[in-house]
């Protein structure tokens, strides 16, 4: 009969564990970091302590802060239009741009993981929108949908259009082309996650499935979505995030036009904060947009685990 031997527990004694928190090299990395959680700590927590305080008052930058209440809450649901538009515009941004953004970087994820010439190249060449000046972007943009001028309009004429669209000037077309900006800055990031993801893939399980006689398509629905679940969970996610928080486009190409059909949460924030100088107001709407994004995310973990 085995004898079972009793398992030795060391416990370490509260000051074994300050002074070896308090020694030479824990003090020194310490150090070194103290000042970005310094910053970290008054430009971000703080910020955010203060911001809640503001937007339950009426500061306007020139007068004193005056405590209201949730005057700027209730003012937000039940009189002002041009906050439930912007929501919507939000929402449309959203509910466009995380399926068509998740999957156009999927495709050229797929698509540049193949052994190509110049694959180096295309990979460079996609991810390099994503990290170039949104106010270079948006000049290159201003150009394309240009209604006389523009590439776009230029290849629509040549086709027989006789009456191409004003992209940038019409209420129609103005989110679409806005659309089609942002998928083409976060294609190129979104694809990095989904090579990295696809370099875990085994390659035995394709050689298997074609030994089994399944095509490419049966193959990148059987295979390879199902394994990019975890990455692609992460990246809906963060574009979710990223979405909701549009801005840089929208200052630089349309400015919230053309008759405020581009006008954002985030741009509406900017221009109630720094425009009109109604920062508590402005911060009641921040707190709004946390709150509709701390909830998107909680539902979408909660999703996530029932499936698992």
């Amino acid at each position: 009969m085995s004898e079972v031997k009793p398992q030795i527990v060391v416990k370490v004694a509260p000051r074994q564990r300050i002074s070896a928190f308090l020694n030479k090299e824990s003090v020194a990395g310490w150090l070194f970091i103290a000042p970005m959680l310094i910053g970290i700590g008054i430009f971000t927590y703080a910020a955010l302590v203060v911001s809640l305080g503001i937007s339950f008052t009426d500061w306007d930058l020139l007068t004193p802060a005056k405590f209201n209440g949730f005057d700027n809450y209730y003012t937000l649901f039940t009189r002002d239009q041009a906050f439930v538009d912007a929501l919507k515009n939000t929402l449309f941004f959203v509910i466009t741009l995380v399926p068509l953004g998740i999957a156009s970087s999927m495709f050229l994820a797929i698509l540049l993981n193949r052994r190509i010439k110049g694959l180096s190249f295309f990979r460079t060449a996609f991810y390099l929108p994503h990290i170039t000046s949104t106010i270079a972007i948006a000049a290159v943009w201003l150009w394309i949908f240009n209604p006389d001028l523009g590439l776009i309009n230029s290849i629509l004429t040549k086709l027989g259009v006789d009456h191409p669209p004003h992209w940038l000037e019409t209420v129609v077309w103005a989110k679409p082309a806005l659309l089609i900006v942002r998928i083409w800055q976060v294609a190129g990031y979104y694809m990095i996650l989904f090579l990295a993801g696809l370099q875990t893939i085994s390659d035995d399980l394709y050689e298997a499935a074609s030994i089994d006689g399944a095509g490419s398509w049966q193959k990148t629905w059987n295979i390879t979505i199902p394994l990019l679940a975890n990455t692609t969970f992460f990246a809906v996610i963060m574009l979710t995030i990223e979405s909701f928080n549009i801005f840089e486009a929208i200052y630089a190409i349309t400015e919230g036009g053309p008759g405020g059909s581009t006008n954002t949460l985030l741009y509406y924030i900017y221009t109630e904060g720094f425009q009109s100088y109604r920062m508590g107001y402005a911060s009641a709407i921040a707190w709004v947009l946390f709150l509709i994004l701390f909830l998107l995310t909680l539902v979408q973990f909660a999703i996530r685990r029932r499936k698992e």
